[in-house]
């Protein structure tokens, strides 16, 4: 099993997109753990989506059969801030040639690090941020797997992001194991490791392969406030979804409120939906 952090970054800067996007304030709604009066809270805002791409490979669809452009137009219609993306191609047979953030940090205008998990079919394939904003000090981590040393091996990739006030936050971006439910606890605690010695404001977002009620959530819950928390939707698979795997969530010491969240019901890019949260501070 391969434990030397490789450390690939690909950074690529455009000038930002500014479009027009309407979007549900939270009230007292069993879809978020935000109140009204959390909303009210803090004068700026940030958008953040957590999205797993699916190697921009539509389900309906062979797995050699990419559309980027479907994926650019989810983000784009909802106009994040930061993005957290996970099953990103490089330089993959199945995908082709070229780095699957960085085309889509060139359609968008924004800027994207990715983050190697694996080598894959040729290339390399792991999880990825897309910024609007200005990223530094990046970093890709190794998740442990002890419990189950076979499985595929899966990181936690960073960035801090300066904000347009000239803050600065830590945003993360993972993909928690599959196989094995000791394997993701023991992961979640890494992050929440990593987490706890961070000085600035920590964002994390991905799939966690791990429904509300598990105990790799009850994990995250001990360090970081999800951005939902009761009766969330859910986000797999995307026609008729039963199941929610994928989170935001920011550090208890954060200044952040929740001012909402929600699913997009997008079903044709990817086997997963994408999650959005706007939060304020």
């Amino acid at each position: 099993m391969k434990k030397v952090a490789l450390h690939f970054t690909f950074i690529l800067a455009f000038g930002a997109l500014t479009l027009s996007c309407s979007e549900k304030t939270v009230s007292n709604t069993s879809r978020s753990s935000a109140t009204a009066a959390d909303a009210t809270v803090g004068s700026r805002q940030l958008k953040v989506m957590s999205y797993n791409i699916h190697h921009a490979s539509p389900p309906t669809k062979s797995n050699t059969d990419i559309d980027l452009d479907a994926i650019a137009n989810v983000i784009r219609n909802e106009n994040p801030d930061l993005v957290a993306l996970q099953e990103v191609d490089v330089n993959t047979r199945r995908s082709g040639p070229g780095n699957q953030a960085e085309a889509l940090a060139e359609r968008l205008g924004m800027k994207a690090y990715f983050g190697r998990a694996i080598d894959y079919d040729g290339g390399y394939y792991g999880v990825a941020i897309l910024s609007k904003y200005p990223m530094s000090e990046t970093t890709v981590i190794p998740l442990p797997e002890d419990a189950d040393p076979i499985a595929e091996d899966r990181v936690l990739a960073t960035a801090k992001i300066t904000l347009p006030d000239g803050k600065t936050i830590r945003f993360g971006t993972t993909h928690i194991d599959v196989r094995n439910k000791e394997n993701r606890d023991q992961q979640v605690r890494k992050i929440n490791e990593i987490a706890s010695t961070e000085t600035v404001p920590f964002i994390v977002a991905g799939d966690f392969n791990s429904v509300p009620e598990s105990t790799a959530i009850a994990e995250l819950d001990k360090v970081f406030t999800r951005t939902c928390t009761t009766d969330c939707e859910p986000t797999i698979p995307v026609i008729n979804p039963d199941r929610t795997i994928d989170y935001i969530a920011f550090t208890k010491t954060s200044p952040f409120k929740i001012v909402s969240q929600k699913v997009i019901q997008e079903s044709y890019p990817s086997d997963h939906l994408p999650v959005v949260a706007i939060l304020s501070y």
